[in-house]
């Protein structure tokens, strides 16, 4: 099954810059990329992320669905919304998990999908959140 990520003929690689982008848009936290393309078909990229409350999760949720609506990228479905306690945005080769912190904890997603390589983006994915803060901190200066 071969799902578009959007009307761009982009990259895997390069695209996952701009989900990362949008999450970190409303200071999503412990933001982790997986590549699970060689474990799994149902798709390429996990980005699992936290909110400190559910409103903060579902602050974050809807700013990357706007963010990349803006890029012409629209989820194929969205689940959690209502609730804020852990929300999937799917986008078809890439797939966005965003929890409120003790339900991620609970959940474990990294360690259910220890054997995917966990990858490093150009714009902070895998990175530490208090570093890209400090950094973008410094360019504003």
């Amino acid at each position: 099954m071969t799902t578009v990520i959007s009307n761009h003929d982009s990259s895997p690689d390069s695209s996952i810059d701009l989900f990362v982008k949008a999450a970190m848009g409303r200071k999503a936290i412990d933001l982790v990329v997986l590549d699970i393309s060689k474990i799994t078909s149902i798709a390429d990229s996990f980005i699992i992320c936290s909110g400190h409350s559910s409103r903060q999760v579902t602050a974050i949720a809807e700013f990357v669905c706007i963010e990349l609506k803006k890029q012409g990228i629209k989820p194929l479905s969205i689940e959690g919304m209502q609730e804020g306690h852990w929300v999937i945005l799917d986008y078809g080769r890439v797939i966005i998990h965003i929890f409120h912190q003790p339900v991620r904890e609970f959940y474990n997603l990294e360690g259910l999908w220890s054997d995917a390589e966990q990858i490093t983006t150009s714009c902070g994915g895998g990175v530490d959140i208090n570093e890209m803060e400090s950094e973008a901190f410094n360019e504003q200066a």
